[in-house]
């Protein structure tokens, strides 16, 4: 398999690294955490693949195992081992710190019980997700789209033989990965539901609606929703709700994080399909939302949308260094100024709003309401104010 340098993220873990005692590299199966970590790694000695027998062996002791070691330890699948937590903040907490911990995981802090509470004030997080344009080169931001950012999709051979590797990918996360995080749902209800959110991506969520549709009550289809988002597959967007004298919407917006995903659920094989398909636009829209939060590394708390029961609506905005910027997303030629961005930017108070969109040029539609392609949006990072 080629091999793509990902050294924006292994300069974050190295940041984090030199800052924290233990990092956390979290992200979904297969989007490459072992790869990254294992090209930080200083020996085999110092790194433990928990789903290796070898491995679990090594550490059938592992205060004294890991005790002895210096330099960069690296933990791989540490939701196997939650009795771990502990011992790494006692680790941590030696005289002179000998070691720092790399640890890694398929899930999120909220589905990793006792990372957050034992690791307090000790740990430091990077989330991964698969390839982007600034990786790949935006010259194949088609293959990236259409396949999505998992590296073993984006690298096949072929459009049927990355589309074989996702559907093969989601059975294996519905029939194992959820399971081993003592999750116990059937496999088949789970994959209903989330081809449900498939048809929704881009769309404020309705719990009630999806719920009736699957013959579930409300509260489950919300517990769905928070596995799912929990292990990286979905992203959920906050609406700002602040009071600006209008009826705003308060559920968030739901989209697949992955392209290729979303594709593969809704049975999208090849570019002309996509093309000519009914969600050709909420497709782009969603690659272009994970694109800037990601170019721009936006944190929890940062990223929201903003909807009206009147109509007017914003994509996201950043909130950031006390000052808001928006951004739509236009699957379109020639973006052009509409009402509703007149009305998000006076009623938000925005510095500036971007419209996104797959052309090549940048211009201007006013002083505050500026056209980028996607490749545009790497420049923005030293703009906004953090």
């Amino acid at each position: 398999m080629p091999f793509i340098d990902r050294k924006a993220y292994r300069q974050q873990i190295q940041d984090s690294l030199a800052r924290f005692r233990v990092t956390a590299l979290l992200g979904p199966r297969q989007c490459g955490k072992t790869t990254l970590a294992r090209s930080l790694a200083t020996g085999s000695e110092s790194y433990f693949d928990l789903e290796d027998p070898v491995d679990l062996a090594r550490l059938e002791a592992p205060r004294q195992t890991l005790g002895k070691l210096t330099g960069l330890v690296v933990i791989d699948e540490i939701q196997r081992r939650p009795d771990l937590f502990p011992l790494l903040r006692v680790l941590a907490d030696r005289s002179g710190t000998p070691a720092r911990f790399l640890i890694l995981g398929s899930a999120s802090p909220d589905l990793i019980k006792g990372v957050s509470e034992s690791l307090a004030g000790r740990i430091g997080f990077v989330d991964l997700s698969g390839f982007d344009g600034t990786e790949v080169g935006f010259e194949r931001l088609d293959t990236l789209w259409l396949r999505g950012g998992f590296p073993e999709s984006f690298l096949s051979a072929s459009d049927d033989a990355s589309f074989h590797w996702r559907q093969q990918f989601i059975r294996t996360f519905l029939t194992r990965d959820i399971p081993q995080l003592g999750i116990t749902i059937p496999a088949e209800q789970l994959r209903r539901f989330w081809l449900m959110i498939a048809h929704y991506h881009g769309q404020t969520w309705n719990a009630s609606e999806i719920a009736g549709s699957l013959g579930i009550n409300y509260k489950t289809a919300q517990h769905y929703l928070d596995i799912l988002t929990g292990a990286f597959m979905i992203r959920s967007l906050s609406s700002w709700t602040e009071n600006l004298g209008k009826r705003v919407r308060k559920a968030p917006k739901i989209y697949l994080r992955d392209s290729g995903l979303f594709h593969g659920l809704q049975n999208i094989r090849s570019m002309p399909e996509l093309q000519a398909h009914p969600k050709l636009g909420a497709s782009w829209e969603g690659l272009a939302l994970e694109h800037v939060l990601r170019v721009l590394r936006a944190e929890p708390g940062e990223a929201f949308y903003w909807g009206t029961h009147g109509g007017a609506e914003l994509d996201l905005m950043l909130v950031r260094g006390g000052q808001r910027w928006g951004f739509e997303f236009k699957f379109g030629d020639a973006p052009r100024t509409t009402k509703s961005m007149r009305v998000a930017l006076d009623d938000l108070k925005l510095q500036r709003l971007f419209v996104i969109y797959p052309g090549e040029k940048d211009y201007a539609l006013d002083e505050r309401i500026q056209v980028l392609p996607l490749p545009g949006v790497e420049k923005l990072a030293g703009s906004l104010h953090t």
